[in-house]
């Protein structure tokens, strides 16, 4: 394109000048086309045929969360199956909190990197899925493209397409379910609080044996969601309600003084008094591992009898969910608007959402995380892949999930306003 338009600034005849302009432009398009990797914004109306061949023998920068194990191990594994069937190598980069990848991309946005952006494919929550789609980060339209995508049975089943109560708009595709998990040393306490008020009366009769990290830590977030819908539940619904909208100083005002009212109360029975909190909510499993703490959480269930078989955790954990509710949600992957292998990632994504990489990765053993596949959608032979299997420790079986409501995720606005409040409020201590 440069050609071309130096061509109209010299003397040669008009005529010639828009012959060569656009056969320049049709060269240059064609190049694209044939590089086997086009822009995200090309290939909305592309074949799934057209994808795949634009898409194999490619890179593909998997950016997610690289804390846990086992996922890390999934992920291997998923590398060695995209590897044989679409000779793409994945490469998974490691990330210790998902908005490392999000200033990456917009970096790369205001540096003018509109197509070779250094990640294809990204996992991240409500929140930062909101401030990417705010941002015009991610690329659009394309998760209806996937084959495998109608197996979530989208039609009727609408959380496929909302993240923290946000519409998608095919920016993003559900990759898996979680919901919070409490676990406890059954040596330590055999009767471990089963509401959040029973917590309360349960640190106070144990003091020091129970914490939670530090916002704006991602299970500390969920820990603090958690409480503030329990607190809220006998407030009037329109107020309720509010905590799945933006929040305004209007409503912070209305829900948000039973959650301090209950931390304040909380804080001095916790671990060191409530004057010091980890940064990580990784570092409450080793704390349960030294005996330091008797009751901790998690949203990775299968974390729990994993950690056990490693030694990491005492043979009597246990894993329950809370009986006034837990907080649930299900968690996406998606695709920057300036990939350099939107194909590529599209093709590693349809692989994530099939029935054979969806069953491994609900086995306890290799991760336990939920699947977000609708079993009507699938055969009767795929249904057997999804069948419980014999648990291997008494930890890996959820006491109380059958009566455990789920409780929606709010706006992904309250995330930030609790982690600033209590950063105002109890961070001072740190």
């Amino acid at each position: 394109m440069r050609f071309a338009k130096w061509m109209l600034f010299s003397k040669t005849p008009k005529p010639i000048v828009h012959i060569i302009a656009t056969t320049a432009l049709i060269i240059s398009v064609c190049a694209c086309l044939w590089t086997g990797e086009a822009d995200a914004k090309t290939t909305g109306s592309a074949t799934w045929s057209d994808i795949e061949a634009r898409g194999i023998n490619q890179d593909v920068y998997f950016h997610a969360w690289g804390g846990d194990p086992q996922i890390n191990r999934y992920i291997q594994w998923v590398a060695k199956q995209v590897k044989q069937q679409y000779q793409i190598n994945l490469h998974h980069v490691k990330l210790t909190d998902t908005s490392e990848a999000v200033s990456r991309v917009l970096a790369e946005k205001s540096a003018g990197n509109n197509t070779q952006g250094q990640v294809d494919l990204v996992w991240i929550n409500g929140e930062n899925f909101a401030a990417m789609a705010k941002h015009q980060l991610l690329a659009p339209n394309w998760v209806a493209q996937l084959p495998n995508f109608s197996l979530t049975d989208p039609d009727n089943n609408p959380a496929m397409t909302r993240d923290f109560g946000v519409p998608t708009q095919g920016m993003e595709a559900p990759w898996g379910k979680a919901a919070l998990t409490f676990y406890y040393d059954s040596l330590a306490t055999q009767s471990p609080p089963q509401t959040l008020q029973q917590l309360s009366e349960w640190v106070k009769q144990h003091p020091g044996r129970f914490t939670y990290p530090k916002p704006p830590d991602f299970l500390a977030t969920s820990f603090l969601k958690y409480a503030l819908i329990v607190l809220n539940n006998a407030q009037p619904e329109a107020i309720k309600n509010r905590l799945y909208q933006p929040a305004t100083a209007q409503s912070q005002a209305l829900l948000l003084p039973v959650l301090w009212q209950y931390l304040d109360e909380l804080h001095p029975y916790l671990w060191r008094k409530g004057r010091h909190f980890m940064s990580s909510g990784m570092e409450l499993r080793r704390l349960i591992g030294d005996g330091e703490l008797a009751l901790a959480f998690t949203f990775s269930a299968a974390e729990i009898p994993a950690a056990v078989a490693r030694f990491e955790l005492p043979d009597s954990s246990r894993s329950y969910r809370m009986q006034d509710g837990s907080l649930s949600n299900i968690h996406f992957i998606a695709i920057p608007y300036n990939a350099a292998h939107a194909n590529s990632a599209k093709l590693l994504v349809n692989f994530l959402l099939s029935p054979q990489a969806q069953a491994k990765k609900q086995q306890p053993s290799v991760w336990g995380d939920i699947s977000v596949l609708a079993t009507s959608k699938l055969t009767a032979e795929q249904q057997v892949w999804f069948n419980p299997s014999a648990q291997s420790h008494p930890s890996a079986t959820i006491a109380n999930q059958a009566i455990s409501p789920a409780l929606s995720e709010p706006d992904p606005s309250w995330s930030k306003v609790i982690a600033k409040l209590w950063l105002q409020r109890y961070g001072v201590m740190q």
